[in-house]
């Protein structure tokens, strides 16, 4: 390039034609070899002038130029670095460097060259541009090392930072402090906070440390989660005589109280900001609403936002925040409209808060609104933006929007290299979780496939975890589960993907592994989050048929919550443990819960399933007399159950013309199973009429009339409620069982002869069939929905999936040990009558979960003791 200067003879076109006025720059230029014929003393302050007016990148070469023919070219070096600089030109200046003498001039021109390159975000120049200086044997100052060391950690190399550190250790700048608070901040960048916190401690044994280094400390735990961390060392940052900290000590670490909901820390910095004469900065005020946001004081928060003189964007931001989050979400929207009003201009933060607080209060379609008009707007959504919409299309199960959301995504957002990964899969995990919640699991399972095994987080199997177990695929759910425990997975599961599991193994009553699970969790230490666990871990055992387990767990809870109680209660309730239910409410009420709506539900069912009919009508009118609750639909439906299952159909039916609001088909069908369990063929009719008005499709409400019309033995109307069950195109669920072996689950249908053990299931059931015979056993062929003897209904009876589960559990299983099995369907009275018989002649307690209830059949009894 230099070569290309040295033409001594070259004149620019612009300097010959002298009929046209001149440009200031041309003028100028003229000056200058003016004062070079007539005076070479006063050339240089012309010559800086020159450098500073000369506006574009050709006269600033004409320049170069003339310095090399004038021989002035030493002089002005460091000027036209500059001058190169600020028209964009970097690589003329670092050829002109390249060719110079290391010095104090020359180093401060390198500092400018990589100070421009990282004000540019080019980071990986920075380091290039450094690694050049050092080859030439151009010493960095201290100057340098903090420009390089921000480059390490934008985006975060960990790596090139290090080999950094060996250089300012080798350079002899490990002592100056502003070197060192750079060395901290990358470290911190870099996610390496140990590294980060051994620097500190060495600059603090030093006795160099400065605000900036304790600031940056503390920022580095707040960034990285470690709020305890970050509270204890501006503790210590407090009481040190000779440190006082500022503005930024207070927003570093205002935040970390909020994340441990530590109000007390919170508010003395408060007092501590007031003192000082801090609060009237608006980054502190804005730090301290986002705090006491967190710690669900929204009422002290709004004091502050009051209180502030000064408001920007970022304030009203984090008040529509902290309500959206608190719940309050008509305050938020308030407060969001009156931005508008107001003209306030809205931020991608604004419009992610609205659309965030639809998604959480469920409301999916006012959420895509809101999105809508922020598009309309201009403004530019985020990946909060986009991981929200998404909630809020999971939440309404908008399958369709929530595709369109998925193409935005792709155009806009995923498959960029400059993106930050973490970003994208927070997006793609917001897929997943919207798929699964729109039933579209393999969809959903094909993202969480696309994603590298390495590249998952914990949340891309939580939602795909939570996806399967929430949408009665239990079997994925455990199986994804058990690859995430997979040796040489270093993912550890959190609080929600246990709960997932558990959700799944009670889906599945799987014992065996829902009990695998609770040993996971006391091995690995989850004390913090207990509460929410031990509550799964309850209704996992209550539904998985060891009710004696989930009270265990229950009177070893250090903490106990309304849904603590409930869990129990709801427990007992489906074993028909009507009166230790009445005992735990008394135990409630005396630990100073109140019951509320959904405490209500769960003393109905439990009266319902427990024979405990006028204890269960004094509690539904005490609901609203005594605890002011409103009984609604689904108390309702429990009242007309309970009164269906007693058979007092007068007062159910009473009961339903009464509703204040119209009965629904749930209300219809607890009255229908009502009549089919005291054959009631007049109300049952009138109740599938009502039913059929309504559009109800349920396989189950067409079940209940055809059995209804099998026991009075009306075949022409089972085969015409079968006609219209094929007309309408409702297909009944066919009969499934399962049971829990040594190795494994064994699933069966009515006349399954697919299991490998087959014969000898079969041959062992017609055995125990011909032994409970012989003490009086006689089979129900009301039962069998079909117009044919006695015999043949008989043969049909033997081979019900429950009754083939049974006698596979009774093969595999060690004498004693409880056998656990698993219907669909509601259980037969024939297979109840004959499990009570067969619990007579074997030593293994028979556990029977259907889709109503639990049987325990032990010694010729069971425990719903005939009402079921």
């Amino acid at each position: 390039m230099l070569r290309s200067f040295s033409r001594a003879n070259t004149k620019p076109e612009f300097l010959l034609q002298s009929k046209r006025r001149p440009s200031g720059g041309a003028i100028t230029i003229s000056v200058f070899s003016s004062a070079v014929a007539q005076n070479q003393a006063s050339l240089t302050p012309i010559t800086s002038t020159l450098l500073q007016k000369c506006n574009s990148l050709a006269q600033a070469k004409l320049i170069h130029q003339q310095l090399l023919v004038q021989g002035l070219y030493q002089d002005f070096t460091t000027r036209l670095v500059s001058a190169y600089l600020t028209h964009n030109a970097p690589s003329h200046s670092i050829s002109i460097l390249e060719r110079l003498t290391p010095s104090t001039s020359v180093v401060f021109c390198w500092n400018t060259i990589i100070r421009r390159s990282l004000r540019l975000g080019f980071s990986h120049d920075v380091l290039s541009l450094f690694r050049r200086m050092l080859r030439l044997h151009c010493p960095p100052d201290h100057y340098t090392f903090p420009f390089v060391l921000k480059a390490c950690g934008e985006p975060p190399s960990f790596r090139s930072g290090a080999a950094v550190h060996a250089v300012v250790s080798t350079t002899g700048f490990d002592s100056n402090v502003f070197v060192c608070n750079a060395l901290v901040a990358m470290y911190a960048r870099c996610g390496e906070l140990d590294d980060a916190r051994q620097m500190f401690e060495e600059m603090h044994d030093k006795g160099i440390c400065d605000i900036v280094s304790w600031n940056s400390i503390v920022a580095a735990y707040t960034q990285s989660r470690d709020a305890k961390n970050a509270v204890e060392l501006f503790r210590i940052m407090t009481n040190d005589s000779e440190i006082h900290p500022d503005i930024v000590s207070l927003v570093n670490v205002l935040p970390a109280c909020g994340s441990l909901g530590a109000s007390l820390h919170g508010m003395q910095l408060h007092a501590f900001a007031l003192r000082r004469g801090l609060f009237e900065d608006v980054f502190v005020g804005n730090a301290l609403m986002d705090m006491y946001a967190k710690c669900r004081m929204i009422e002290q928060a709004n004091k502050v936002f009051e209180s502030m003189e000064v408001k920007d964007v970022v304030s009203w931001n984090a008040m529509v925040t902290g309500y959206s989050q608190a719940g309050r979400f008509e305050e938020a929207l308030g407060l969001f409209e009156k931005m508008r009003e107001e003209k306030i201009e809205l931020d991608v933060v604004s419009w992610s808060a609205v659309i965030a607080g639809y998604a959480q209060k469920g409301h999916g379609y006012e959420a895509l609104g809101v999105f809508r008009q922020m598009q309309l707007c201009g403004s530019k959504p985020n990946v909060v933006t986009l991981v929200s919409v998404l909630s809020g299309c999971a939440s309404i199960a908008a399958l369709l929007q929530g595709k369109e959301t998925h193409c935005y995504a792709i155009k806009c957002v995923l498959n960029y290299d400059w993106n930050d990964p973490g970003e994208d899969l927070m997006v793609i995990n917001g897929l997943i979780d919207m798929y699964a919640k729109c039933k579209s699991t393999n969809v959903a399972r094909l993202m969480f496939d696309s994603v590298a095994p390495s590249d998952r987080n914990v949340v891309t199997w939580t939602v795909m975890i939570g996806g399967y177990a929430q949408h009665g695929e239990a079997n994925d759910a455990l199986k994804l589960f058990s690859e995430m425990l997979q040796e040489g997975n270093s993912m550890k599961p959190n609080t929600f993907t246990i709960c997932c599991a558990l959700m799944a193994c009670a889906h599945l009553a799987a014992l065996r592994f829902g009990k695998q699970i609770h040993a996971y969790i006391l091995r690995n230490r989850y004390e913090s989050v207990m509460l929410f666990m031990e509550n799964c871990l309850i209704d996992m055992y209550s539904k998985s048929g060891d009710i004696h387990a989930a009270r265990v767990v229950f009177d070893n809870m250090q903490h106990r919550n309304s849904v603590s109680w409930t869990s129990l209660l709801t427990g007992y309730g489906m074993h028909g443990y009507g009166e230790e239910a009445i005992k735990v409410l008394d135990d409630m009420r005396a630990a100073g819960f109140v019951p509320d709506g959904i405490t209500f539900l769960v003393l109905l069912y439990v009266c319902s399933h427990s024979g405990m009919v006028d204890q269960g009508i004094r509690f539904f009118e005490s609901m609203h007399t005594e605890y002011s609750v409103t009984p609604e639909l689904d108390h309702y439906a429990c009242m007309v159950d309970l009164l269906g299952r007693a058979g007092r159909f007068g007062q159910a039916l009473e009961l339903v013309h009464s509703m204040p609001m119209e009965p629904t088909a749930i209300v219809w069908i607890a009255l229908l199973s009502g009549c089919r369990i005291h054959g009631n063929v007049e109300l049952g009719e009138y109740a599938a009429a009502q039913l059929q008005e309504l559009g109800s499709e349920n396989d189950g409400s067409y079940t209940l009339l055809s059995n209804i019309y099998a026991n009075a033995r009306r075949w022409r109307d089972v085969a015409r409620v079968r006609s219209l069950m094929k007309y309408s195109g409702v297909k009944k669920r066919p009969g499934c069982s399962w049971v829990q072996g040594k190795k494994g689950t064994a699933t069966f249908y009515v006349g399954d002869r697919s299991h490998p053990q087959f014969e000898q299931i079969y041959k062992l059931l017609a055995d125990l069939i011909q032994r409970i015979k012989a003490i009086g056993f006689v089979p129900e062929t009301n039962c069998a929905l079909h117009d044919v003897d006695d015999e043949e209904k008989g043969d049909l009876l033997f081979e019900h999936s429950e009754k083939l589960a049974l006698a596979y559990g009774i093969l595999v299983s060690t004498r004693g040990v409880p056998i656990h099995i698993t219907k669909n369907l509601r259980v037969c009275s024939d297979c109840h009558n004959a499990f009570t018989y067969i619990s007579m002649i074997i030593d293994n307690e028979i556990i029977l979960r259907d889709s109503s209830r639990f049987h325990h059949f032990k010694s010729g009894s069971c425990s719903c003791r005939g009402y079921w």
